[in-house]
């Protein structure tokens, strides 16, 4: 049984020709094929089960690929065994044309089918062989493009420069001193209260009571007979003075703390 076609794949060669070294995409294209596995660079094991008209059977084999010319083509051949249904064996050489940027597919394939299933009749078995050819090369182009736009939206994504968020703009409102209440003005702290008159006046009221109460104090026992000692309304005046004066400027502090709460 031979046959052969031809496959336009929107790829270049060299993605195609990895991709028929690639065995898991192999095993996606295989009609059938439930394992596939890479024992070396050329051999692979597989389990596949065909179905030819109403025979089914799980087929245990061997795949190898020959004649390798990189990225041009190579033979892949297939054997397997499926107990009571036969054996079937089969190969395909396949050639890769570069084509305006795309991969032009060509494949020959020559099949052989023996055992219960080889009594179906020749036609039955041609049929399903060329339908089981033309499903793996038809499934190996679409598997092809669709990795490769896979890779393209990766690559997409990973070349885009990533879109901080924006911050929201801070916003500097102007204050108006005046309108701000005294007690949350802020301060300047380079400059201190300074006093008013009427307090440096009281201040030094006070100090020249308590030096003129301290004389007359001293004078008191130091004075003698013939000494005159002051009088004790001008010591009681005195205290008064003082006592007033300290009144007063403990009555204009609390006032003035009153006002600065908030």
């Amino acid at each position: 049984m031979e046959m052969n076609g031809e496959q336009r794949i929107p790829a270049s060669r060299v993605v195609v020709w990895a991709a028929l070294n690639d065995p898991d995409i192999l095993k996606a294209c295989i009609p059938g094929c439930q394992e596939l596995i890479k024992s070396s660079d050329t051999n692979m094991t597989a389990v596949a089960v065909i179905k030819v008209g109403p025979v089914s059977a799980k087929f245990q084999g061997v795949v190898t690929l020959s004649d390798l010319d990189p990225p041009n083509g190579y033979r892949i051949t297939g054997e397997g065994q499926g107990g009571v249904a036969g054996f079937a064996k089969g190969s395909a050489v396949v050639r890769l044309e570069e084509r305006e940027g795309e991969t032009l597919l060509g494949y020959q394939v020559s099949a052989d089918i023996g055992g219960k299933l080889a009594q179906l009749g020749g036609r039955l078995i041609d049929a399903t062989a060329r339908k089981m050819s033309d499903a793996f090369f038809k499934k190996f182009s679409e598997e092809i493009q669709r990795r490769a736009s896979e890779h393209t939206s990766a690559a997409s994504v990973a070349s885009a420069p990533s879109e901080a968020p924006q911050s929201a703009p801070q916003r500097r409102d102007r204050i108006d001193p005046q309108s701000t209440p005294a007690a949350y003005r802020p301060s300047s702290s380079t400059a201190a209260p300074q006093p008013d008159r009427l307090t440096h006046a009281l201040l030094t009221t006070i100090l020249i009571g308590i030096v003129a109460l301290g004389t007359v104090m001293t004078t008191g026992r130091t004075s003698t007979a013939s000494t005159p000692l002051p009088s004790f309304e001008f010591s009681a005046a005195v205290v008064l003075l003082i006592v007033a004066a300290v009144g007063y400027l403990l009555g204009r502090t609390s006032g003035t703390a009153s006002s600065n709460r908030p």
